[in-house]
């Protein structure tokens, strides 16, 4: 019967489960770096708003690292996913000169 239930939670949707949360750690963190590599310094204010950008992911992705010390798996997850959407949304408006469709909400090329 145990071996049913973990079977079940296994295949859930609505579980956030420590192996979901490795691979979203994984692709936020290397989202991080690569925005962090990619700032579009063409002017001061551009630049300090990429700035602000990535301070404000880094943040959250900090925020997710800490609630998945004390064991909460579900603050963790919806701290990655503000962290993701900071860089995403400066993907969209070019604060991140990216071109990675995999980790970011923009086209290849």
């Amino acid at each position: 019967m145990e071996e049913r239930t973990k079977e079940r939670t296994a295949t859930r949707q609505d579980v956030i489960t420590e192996e979901k949360l490795a691979k979203y750690f994984s692709i936020t963190g290397e989202a991080l770096a690569k925005a962090g590599a990619a700032i579009d310094a063409s002017s001061p204010e551009r630049e300090a708003q990429a700035r602000d950008f990535l301070d404000m992911a880094q943040r959250y992705h900090d925020d997710a690292l800490h609630f998945r010390s004390k064991g909460d798996q579900v603050n963790a997850f919806a701290a990655l996913n503000y962290a993701h959407g900071w860089l995403d949304a400066g993907a969209r408006i070019r604060l991140f000169r990216v071109n990675d469709s995999r980790l970011f909400t923009v086209d290849d090329g």
